[in-house]
């Protein structure tokens, strides 16, 4: 069965650059990126990976731990690591899981046949603290993925989550919300909202963020 929003993401145990891992006593009380590579020594993938240690300052503002996965064993990762630092010009400071055994693409579904029948696709799975799968994204091997869309996507899960609010189209941190239509009693929207809010419609009130 197909991984869904809302699953507990599967534990496991696997080697890495930084050891090994086992994947919950890793995560520990803190979100979760798990992003997958087609294989090491390619171009895309070389410029993901130094775009995530370079916004490593911006993952931990928001109390997230990056882990990287390719189906290459950890000599190779620590190999194409220098060639990440040197071209990306950064240090890469989060682990790549050596995927070898195929383990945790086949328990995360990374491996699509009609794509290829070896190599995991560009998955992405955002894991929130209690191990809940909150959001996933597929790329294809040749498309690199805009890491400022994940970390947009991460401050809406942990706007909304603390909120009773969610985001529009295209909303960044600071432009106005929407709050959920099964808010409707009048006092408890002046106690949460306390700026006002424009109803545009009844179903669409949008108000000012509440945490700023």
């Amino acid at each position: 069965m197909s991984l869904q929003l809302g699953s507990i993401a599967p534990d496991f145990e696997q080697e890495s650059t930084h050891g090994t891992i086992r994947f919950h006593e890793w995560a520990g009380s803190s979100w979760v990126i798990l992003f997958s590579h087609p294989k090491d020594f390619t171009p895309v993938c070389t410029t993901e990976l130094g775009a995530v240690a370079n916004l490593k300052a911006e993952f931990d503002k928001r109390g997230v731990k990056p882990i990287a996965l390719s189906v290459d064993d950890v000599d190779s990762h620590k190999r194409w690591s220098v060639d990440i630092e040197e071209t990306q010009r950064t240090k890469l400071n989060y682990p790549i899981l050596a995927d070898v055994d195929r383990k945790v693409s086949g328990l995360y579904g990374m491996i699509h046949p009609q794509a290829s029948d070896t190599l995991t696709v560009r998955s992405v799975f955002v894991i929130d603290p209690n191990k809940k799968i909150r959001a996933t994204f597929t790329y294809p091997a040749s498309t690199g993925r805009n890491f400022d869309e994940i970390l947009r996507l991460i401050d809406s899960l942990q706007l909304t989550d603390s909120h009773s609010v969610a985001t529009p189209a295209n909303w960044k941190d600071g432009d106005e919300v929407v709050i959920v239509p099964s808010l409707q009693d009048p006092a408890v929207l002046a106690q949460k909202f306390p700026k006002g809010y424009n109803a545009v419609r009844p179903y669409l009130r949008l108000t000012p963020q509440p945490n700023r």
